[in-house]
């Protein structure tokens, strides 16, 4: 799921591919600056991830990286640039990449940083803006725009979440370089593996999310971070039982009930690829004690 897409054009700063079975696949497409983002690059990934959400076909969107690195963040050219910007020319910039890291935090549907190389910057913050985080052994991580006399503001509400406000002190006021199993360590990605089988951990991954219920996956997500950091206390416990009570009686619920006491599959969990051909072997094999019977 992680690799580039060869044979696409390379004047598209985004590239999608949607299989199947539904994995979307999103790829940064600036290699030759290390996928660092610059405003049309912001804007048509906002617009990609909300085209993946209407989607009716799309039940995962895995973002990575094309060529050695993950994401520099944001292009160094234009940061200079920036400088002689207006006030409201760098708040428009600002306002379009907070939208854009909004936006892929935000979407219903699950979400993976497939991650190889380097991830700098902004970088780190789509990683932390993911639900799921998956690195390459080799990958390295660093919060350094404090070495440029900036700080990571956009980015800070997706990294503390992520990794907490103690590992965000370190990381963002020192700006070092960080490798993948720290990283794993401080809770920035979730899994770690030799670079060659990062197409396959991501696979068990997205399986593994299609096992589950889409409606519930839905509800998860937005459960999260109404609950978290809240106080526990009888509201919020009456709303937890309120959420749950009404999650019950849905049909999805009721699926995955009773598949669990028939000891069967789930409706959703055959993936869109194999349902053709689970629907030829019913057909055959229909048409087989048919002939049998005559």
């Amino acid at each position: 799921m992680c690799a580039w897409f060869p044979g696409q054009k390379m004047a598209k700063k985004i590239l999608s591919q949607v299989d199947a079975d539904g994995n979307a696949t999103v790829t940064l497409n600036r290699p030759e600056v290390h996928n660092a983002f610059d405003p049309d690059m912001v804007n048509t990934l906002t617009a990609t991830l909300k085209q993946l959400e209407a989607s009716d076909k799309v039940r995962a969107i895995v973002i990575t990286g094309a060529g050695r690195n993950f994401c520099a963040g944001a292009d160094i050219e234009l940061m200079k640039r920036s400088a002689t910007f207006s006030r409201k020319q760098n708040l428009e910039n600002a306002r379009a990449t907070a939208l854009m890291l909004q936006t892929l935090h935000a979407l219903e549907k699950p979400t993976i940083a497939c991650v190889r190389g380097a991830a700098r910057g902004g970088g780190v913050g789509l990683v932390c803006a993911c639900d799921i985080a998956i690195a390459g052994r080799s990958a390295t991580f660093r919060l350094s725009e404090v070495k440029l006399g900036i700080i990571p503001a956009m980015i800070s509400p997706f990294v503390i979440g992520a990794i907490g406000g103690r590992y965000a002190h370190r990381y963002m006021l020192s700006g070092e370089e960080f490798d993948a199993a720290e990283a794993y360590r401080i809770g920035l990605v979730h899994d770690i593996c030799e670079e060659p089988d990062l197409n396959a951990v991501v696979g068990r991954m997205l399986a593994s999310l299609y096992s589950s219920g889409p409606g519930a996956v839905l509800a998860i997500k937005k459960l999260i971070p109404e609950v978290a950091g809240t106080r526990v206390d009888d509201k919020l416990m009456e709303k937890v039982a309120q959420r749950i009570a009404g999650i019950r009686v849905m049909p999805e619920a009721q699926e995955g009930l009773t598949a669990f006491l028939e000891k069967r599959r789930t409706a959703w969990s055959t993936p869109a690829s194999a349902r053709g051909t689970a629907a030829n072997r019913q057909n055959a094999k229909a048409a087989n004690k048919n002939r049998d019977g005559n």
